[in-house]
């Protein structure tokens, strides 16, 4: 009883702090002019003291001379850096609040291990307070993707300023979650043995796994059917091509099981975690197989890789020419960090602008969604911000305006109304 009180206390208290009064922008109107400003396109190019004209939500234009529009709104950007909005491509955002702490206010998880029909879109809470944090930092696109014990069900990407999961669609299931066996024997031992070996088991759920699928593409091939399977018929799109597999590997096994996936079902497959990646760089190539890098600050994933070896991986990967994103799954910094991660990756072997294509155009390639975002070009959705300092720069990034299509939207959250709460109580300049 105690425990249910204490629960129904929490959970109360979250909407007594809730931030009320910061609501989605409305829609673009009249015509924005960014004059001035040093702009970083996001596919290495950058332009000094160059001018971006937006008018209903997208760029129109992108030069290098100043515009004069009559009734525009126009925004000094003088001394300022212009980024496109950062891209977050694989994150529980909006599904997981508070941790494993209260259950009610997550839902990132199902049971059982073939939830091919569950949309983690439809979960996606736009109320969460955690967003306007990203915001704050630059993240205005994240790909939300539902967890689970193995075939966790499809991704969508959102855009960070909605009243509902529909407002904040972007695109649709654009990817199929997979969670591997992790496919090695724990390192160390704090109990009994395990019953069975985890390796063995983990290769008997690949099997049944590559049965399931030359099930459900065998259905998909079928010219009629007797009955509705919901499981395989929400498998069609990535035997179509319409759909990626985001496969979560780390450790080399991993990422050559999800290569043989890829060959033997002729899929679109995208490695997430990728510790290993740079192990098996020429074959991701080879294959064309995308990574999305996870906690680039963190210790390498066996004890004999090198000390920096995630913060030089990305450079890695570049020179080979493997396609990839970087990522931050962070849960305790709640994935705001993502620029600072880029800023290291430029200390390790990258160039600013190779990081800064890390977290934006080609995020968006890997999403496939770089026909409407992920660069400063025109023709594209207005995501934009404006930053005093480098955005990668973690000691002097201030960001002071941001645009999704166009909307400049409100970059409070939580801390920053707590910033000016005690700041006005202590009469502080």
């Amino acid at each position: 009883m105690k425990l249910v009180l204490y629960t129904l206390f929490f959970l109360s208290s979250l909407t007594a702090v809730a931030q009320d009064d910061i609501y989605p922008a409305k829609k673009q109107e009249g015509v924005i002019v960014i004059n001035n400003g040093t702009i970083h396109t996001g596919k290495g190019a950058v332009i000094q003291k160059g001018t971006i004209v937006i008018r209903d939500g997208k760029i129109q234009k992108v030069s290098e001379q100043p515009e004069t529009i009559s009734g525009a709104t126009v925004i000094d950007a003088s001394g300022k850096n212009v980024y496109p909005g950062l891209i977050l491509p694989s994150t529980d955002l909006g599904l997981r609040e508070i941790g494993s702490g209260v259950r009610g206010s997550n839902d990132y998880y199902e049971l059982g291990e073939y939830n091919t029909d569950v949309r983690a879109i439809v979960a996606y809470n736009t109320d969460s307070r955690i967003i306007n944090t990203l915001r704050a930092n630059g993240i205005l696109l994240a790909n939300v993707m539902p967890n689970g014990r193995f075939l966790a069900g499809s991704s969508s990407v959102v855009q960070l300023d909605a009243w509902t999961w529909e407002d904040a669609l972007y695109k649709a299931d654009n990817g199929m979650v997979l969670n591997l066996p992790e496919l090695i024997k724990p390192l160390r031992s704090y109990g009994p043995a395990p019953a069975t070996d985890p390796v063995k088991e983990g290769m008997k759920k690949i099997e049944a796994l590559k049965s399931f699928f030359a099930e459900a593409k065998a259905y998909a091939n079928a010219p009629s059917k007797q009955e509705t399977n919901l499981k395989f018929e929400a498998l069609r799109p990535l035997f179509e091509k319409k759909q990626k597999l985001f496969v979560t590997a780390d450790i080399s096994r991993q990422i050559l099981m999800a290569i043989d996936l890829a060959k033997r079902f002729d899929i679109n497959v995208v490695i997430v975690g990728g510790s290993d990646s740079y192990l098996l760089a020429d074959l991701l190539k080879q294959n064309n197989i995308p990574v999305i890098l996870n906690a680039l600050h963190a210790l390498p994933t066996l004890e004999d890789d090198a000390i920096d070896q995630p913060f030089k991986t990305p450079a890695i990967l570049k020179k080979a020419g493997v396609l990839f994103a970087l990522n931050d799954d962070f849960a305790e910094a709640r994935y705001r960090n993502l620029a600072f991660l880029a800023g290291t990756a430029s200390s390790y072997g990258l160039s600013k602008e190779e990081a800064l294509q890390a977290i934006t155009a080609d995020a968006a390639r890997i999403l496939g969604i770089e026909e409407r975002t992920g660069s400063i070009e025109a023709g594209k959705d207005a995501n934009i911000i404006i930053a005093s300092g480098d955005i990668l720069d973690m000691d002097k990034s201030i960001v002071t305006d941001a645009f999704i299509q166009g909307r400049k939207i409100n970059l409070a959250n939580k801390q920053t109304q707590l910033y000016e709460r005690y700041k006005e109580k202590y009469k502080l300049q």
